[in-house]
């Protein structure tokens, strides 16, 4: 579909990241504090704005993971511009400029409302699973396996995240487990990274993401020994559906289902180990 007249889509600039995040803000998505800025800064050309002479109209997010993976991420349009077929315009845009940015035959994911689905089955995306949104309030627990992790610990982190998230992420990984308000922890067992993961603040509470584990045991410890750092406050955790042992240990909590979204892909699914994810990382960012 051609853009109408007047409009433009182009890069995006650090001041247009500041104010998707307001919009996502206002329609009560709760982004974390620093998602968006923290992603721009390791890749730039991932942002996408839709203007409208010089005013910002919509935007999205397509990142590439060393061109071996491809994320269509955050994608919103200003409620004024809504209806005229923008949207559609701007997603087929992102889609297939994401392809070229990739080596061939890599896959794209994303994560997507319900009601959205069809639409994306059509622009050649499958369902693969639904991702459920758990929030309510943290309760920590202290645990002698759990520990802080520090920049000391990046490469066994990154050792242990490879095989489960399956694609190439470290520059990602790093930021993100250092962002600004945020903590990341650990368990070891004999020495060894057995499960971790890491929670950010939002505009209300934080959200944990990722939390990797062997075992829910594991995945107990280590998500609590993140809450101890915000108890009482609001946590959001969002689970791969097909994990009954993650479902079970948020309802257990306490936390109550209100969110959810279906990962699609556009080629090959990944085969993710989602026993051993009991968050994922970032519904915008895979």
């Amino acid at each position: 579909m051609e853009l109408p007249e007047g409009y433009v889509i182009e890069p995006m600039t650090a001041a247009d990241v500041d104010v998707l995040r307001g919009w996502a803000a206002s329609e009560g998505w709760n982004p974390g504090l620093n998602d968006l800025r923290l992603v721009w800064d390791l890749a730039p050309a991932s942002f996408v704005a839709l203007r409208k002479g010089d005013a910002l109209v919509g935007g999205g997010s397509i990142l590439s993971y060393e061109g071996a993976f491809g994320f269509m991420g955050l994608f919103i349009l200003r409620a004024d511009e809504r209806g005229k077929g923008l949207g559609t315009a701007l997603w087929h845009w992102r889609r297939d400029t994401l392809r070229r940015r990739l080596k061939p035959g890599a896959s794209i994911a994303m994560d997507g409302v319900f009601e959205m689905v069809p639409f994306y089955q059509r622009g050649g995306f499958e369902p693969a699973y639904q991702v459920l949104r758990y929030q309510g309030t943290a309760q920590g627990s202290d645990t002698k396996d759990v520990s802080a992790l520090t920049q000391a610990d990046f490469e066994d982190i990154d050792a242990y995240d490879r095989p489960i998230a399956q694609v190439p992420r470290a520059a990602f990984l790093r930021r993100w487990l250092t962002q600004p308000g945020g903590f990341a922890v650990g368990c070891r067992q004999n020495g060894a990274l057995v499960g971790y993961g890491a929670a950010r603040p939002c505009d209300t509470g934080f959200k944990i993401g990722p939390l990797f584990a062997d075992s829910p045991e594991i995945a107990a410890k280590v998500g609590q020994g993140l809450m101890r750092n915000f108890e009482e406050q609001q946590v959001q955790i969002d689970v791969p559906e097909p994990n009954a042992a993650g479902i079970a240990w948020v309802t257990d909590l306490g936390l109550e289902k209100v969110f959810g979204c279906t990962r699609l892909y556009l080629g090959p699914a990944l085969d993710l180990p989602l026993s051993q994810i009991f968050s994922v990382t970032s519904l915008e960012f895979g």
